[in-house]
């Protein structure tokens, strides 16, 4: 079933301009299929990822929390009844999964604020994120088993990363859901929360990390990204780059000159 070409599956709420607060470079984006459980149609997809990009080439936003709408899920997962009529030549068309991949080169820090189910898609959508806080009803997994087939947005290697090897084969294998403690026990999560409180949690953690300067939290996210990918030696090298290169801006003599003058930090972003 088509969905109508004007429906909006994505909302971002941004402080207006000229706001003075302390969530003035943080961004609210929520996700709602609510019909579905959130579930993650192409549309869906597609105006998320056309939403986190505007937010990433904006200069005012250092920081997004990324939810799902209602109580129930933060993502259920893929669209099945759409899902179940691809081919591998309509998959390989679509380039469906081009879009989880520009998700995860954002330059901005996201967090997930999970609430209920993160399942399949939504669970590898939470784990694009740089950081997930969950409410103590979430429930997350990797059900793809189940229906014949594995994770295909980053599930295997991500949750394989996340909790290591055994743990991710056992999850993966099995299809079975496990709570928000055991993903905070296994190292999925930062952090659980009250369930009302999820929202104002990660909401604070963003404006923590807004309040720091933009291109030393740009540096060191791309560097921690890369040590999920590079060898220890190449790791160093690209950290060691980028801390020689932060000595070239504004906030790095900025950022020493206010500890020596024992004052507080003005970040420029430059």
């Amino acid at each position: 079933m088509t969905e109508p070409s004007d429906r909006r599956f994505v909302h971002v709420e941004l402080p207006a301009p000229g706001t003075e607060g302390p969530l003035e470079h943080v961004a609210l984006v929520t996700i709602e299929n609510r019909g579905a459980l959130n579930a993650l149609s192409a549309a869906l997809l597609r105006q998320l990822g056309e939403a986190l990009a505007e937010l990433d080439a904006d200069p005012d936003c250092r920081c997004i929390v990324l939810t799902g709408a209602g109580e129930r899920a933060f993502a259920a997962g893929a669209d099945i009844a759409e899902l179940a009529a691809a081919t591998p030549a309509s998959l390989l068309a679509g380039d469906t999964f081009d879009r989880w991949d520009r998700i995860g080169r954002l330059r901005t820090p996201m967090i997930a604020a999970v609430r209920g189910f993160a399942l399949g898609g939504g669970c590898e959508l939470a784990m694009q994120c740089d950081m997930i806080v969950a409410a103590d009803d979430a429930r997350f997994g990797q059900p793809e088993i189940k229906l014949g087939i594995i994770p295909g947005a980053g599930g295997t290697q991500r949750l394989t990363r996340a909790v290591g090897k055994t743990r991710a084969m056992e999850l993966i294998l099995t299809g079975r859901m496990f709570d928000a403690r055991e993903a905070e026990a296994l190292g999925l999560v930062n952090r659980v929360v009250p369930t009302a409180d999820v929202l104002p949690a990660a909401l604070g953690l963003a404006v923590t990390v807004a309040s720091m300067p933009p291109l030393a939290v740009q540096a060191a996210k791309a560097a921690v990204d890369a040590a999920q990918e590079l060898p220890l030696r190449d790791g160093l090298a690209f950290e060691r780059r980028s801390f020689y290169l932060l000595f070239a801006t504004e906030d790095q003599e900025e950022g020493m000159a206010a500890f020596l003058e024992k004052r507080a930090p003005s970040w420029k972003g430059s």
